[in-house]
């Protein structure tokens, strides 16, 4: 008898450990696509450059750069709260433009603030040894997935580990702003954050970043 509620009971535990289990909230979303660094320079001129450039500073007040973390019994959302960047348009277009901006790492804030400490040390973020981490477009492209209006190609510096990445991002231009948002995922360990976490509880390898950044247009 008590062979058989052994089996029984073992037979359940991976149901009821499916049934807790946190969904991933990566999973619908698109994935950036990662290659080497461009060799182009941070400062480089936007690829339109015969073009009319209207550079603007975003408002870090009205932008977010944010994230999804999750684990196998729960998830975690964050952003950074010290933020800069600017959006430069060509003869009023994203396309031809650049998108770039930068994060102090430090600034990280979540839902726990016991994590908040942990993303901070070598395990995440690494703080110290890497105070910033900054976004540079190399390309902004008309139409994207997902319903996206443009795709845009850039290099991101994290952790140390600088990568060429693609996402798809809505831009909206209006006379008073240029707004850019965007939902992807990118795999932590292409950036060598590489932590496991609980072997009960393990880490999931792809992160949710969730971006808006707004720039008000000068009135003339």
């Amino acid at each position: 008898m008590r062979t058989i509620r052994f089996v029984v009971l073992a037979a359940a535990v991976p149901a009821l450990l499916s049934l807790a289990a946190c969904e991933d909230p990566a999973k619908d979303k698109p994935k950036a696509t990662v290659a080497p660094a461009s060799s182009a320079q941070a400062d480089a001129k936007p690829a339109n450059a015969a073009a009319v450039q209207e550079t603007l500073a975003v408002d870090a007040a009205g932008s977010t750069v944010g994230f999804i973390g999750s684990k196998v019994t729960g998830k975690h959302e964050g952003k950074f709260e010290k933020m800069a960047g600017k959006i430069t348009l060509a003869d009023g277009k994203a396309e031809g433009g650049k998108i770039s901006f930068e994060v102090e790492t430090a600034s990280v804030k979540t839902d726990a603030e016991d994590l908040d400490k942990h993303l901070k040390n070598a395990d995440f973020f690494d703080v110290e040894k890497f105070p910033k981490s900054t976004f540079t477009s190399t390309e902004i492209k008309a139409g994207g997935t997902n319903g996206a209006t443009h795709t845009v190609t850039g290099d991101l510096d994290l952790h140390g580990v600088k990568k060429s990445i693609t996402f798809p991002v809505t831009i909206t231009i209006t006379p008073d702003a240029a707004t850019g948002t965007a939902e992807f995922s990118i795999n932590r360990k292409d950036f060598n954050i590489t932590i496991a976490g609980k072997p009960d509880d393990l880490i999931r390898d792809d992160v949710l970043l969730k971006l808006t950044l707004k720039a008000p247009r000068k009135k003339g």
